[in-house]
């Protein structure tokens, strides 16, 4: 089973518990416009490596991941888009005895994405907003299939961490974070929510590749300003549903 990533991490620390070995994987549906990754869009400029090459060095690491609670995550790009691909991999991880993430959109069809939810053992899901006009200007598509997912995960009770880019100006209303927060305390599998500071470190990849970087005048947000989202969520979330920033 071949697929097309765009790199590999052996020693990640943000995407997942514990350490982790993380890959990039090619191709996006999605063109959201504080990308910091718009290099992972088109699937063709992948490399092509098959799921025995990525195993065999993933085993490498397995006394780390077993040491801090680590394991595989597959991210993107949009893992999903290539569906048979991820969930062989995680197939195999799962022989292995390697926990597996998924860091995704969920803009995916659930009737495809059960395959692989088989073999996952946490989603990282990326809700960009939860307006649908507004995740439509963001990332060009609609949040239908992302919202149906999330509620999919919860019914089957497969352990969620939310995450959620705060961009000044386009992700930081109060109201529309209140409407998030009152829509994840309805999902009984989220355990987390990640507030994520919009940031600036890949707007020279949209330089380079001819890209039109519409958030130039657009700074990081203010400690205040990231304060302010994280007790909106937690005024809302269970108890059990930890708000990380």
């Amino acid at each position: 089973m071949k697929g097309y990533i765009h790199s590999i991490e052996t020693c990640g620390a943000v995407d997942g518990p514990g350490i982790r070995y993380v890959v990039f994987t090619q191709g996006c549906p999605l063109r959201c416009r504080y990308c910091h990754n718009p290099d992972t869009w088109k699937i063709s400029d992948g490399k092509e490596i098959t799921v025995d090459e990525i195993i065999a060095d993933a085993v490498k690491y397995k006394p780390y991941m077993k040491f801090s609670g680590g394991g595989l995550t597959l991210t993107g790009g949009e893992p999903t888009l290539q569906i048979d691909f991820a969930t062989e991999l995680f197939k195999r991880c799962r022989k292995e005895g390697i926990h597996t993430a998924l860091d995704t959109s969920g803009y995916v069809d659930i009737e495809k994405a059960d395959k692989l939810l088989r073999y996952t053992d946490l989603v990282l899901l990326d809700i960009k907003h939860i307006d649908r006009d507004k995740h439509m200007d963001i990332t060009g598509v609609p949040n239908d299939k992302t919202l149906r997912f999330a509620q999919h995960l919860s019914d089957m009770k497969i352990p969620t961490w939310i995450r959620y880019v705060l961009v000044p100006g386009l992700t930081d209303d109060e109201k529309d974070i209140e409407n998030l927060a009152q829509f994840v305390s309805g999902l009984s599998s989220v355990e987390r929510v990640e507030i994520l500071p919009y940031h600036i470190m890949g707007v020279n990849k949209w330089e380079k590749l001819g890209y039109d970087y519409t958030l130039k005048n657009v700074n990081p947000p203010s400690e205040a300003d990231v304060a302010k989202a994280t007790a909106i969520f937690k005024k809302h979330l269970k108890e059990y549903q930890k708000v990380v920033a």
